[in-house]
């Protein structure tokens, strides 16, 4: 199978033909759900901390950072999550994070001129 979105059908057609049994299939279960649930609780962390770090925002905007300073920050974050989500294989996240990095990337273009 490729990267391709493909039907239930076809998945359980697959792991038939891997002959993986009950206890390999088990496991797979198991890996998927512990990466979803790792998954969201990041996702919460981070909404927690964006509602909480009401005060620190307010710091941050003292800095008066210029658009290309806020771009290379952008960029540190964006490689970080491109990082994690190549090494956990969550080749979707990688291509909108791509389509962001690009966007980030003519910012810094235009300051360079």
């Amino acid at each position: 199978m490729d990267n391709k979105r493909v039907t239930n059908k076809q998945i359980l057609d697959k792991i038939d033909d891997l002959k993986v049994g009950e206890q390999g299939l088990n496991a797979l279960a198991i890996k998927i759900v512990s990466r979803m649930v790792k998954l969201k609780s990041m996702e919460d962390w981070f909404d927690h901390v964006n509602r909480a770090d009401i005060a620190g925002a307010v710091a941050y905007k003292d800095l008066d950072l210029t658009e290309e300073e806020e771009a290379l920050g952008e960029a540190a974050k964006l490689m970080t999550l491109m990082n994690m989500f190549q090494e956990d294989e969550e080749y979707e996240k990688c291509a909108i994070i791509k389509g962001r990095i690009a966007q980030v990337n003519k910012i810094l273009k235009k300051g360079n001129k």
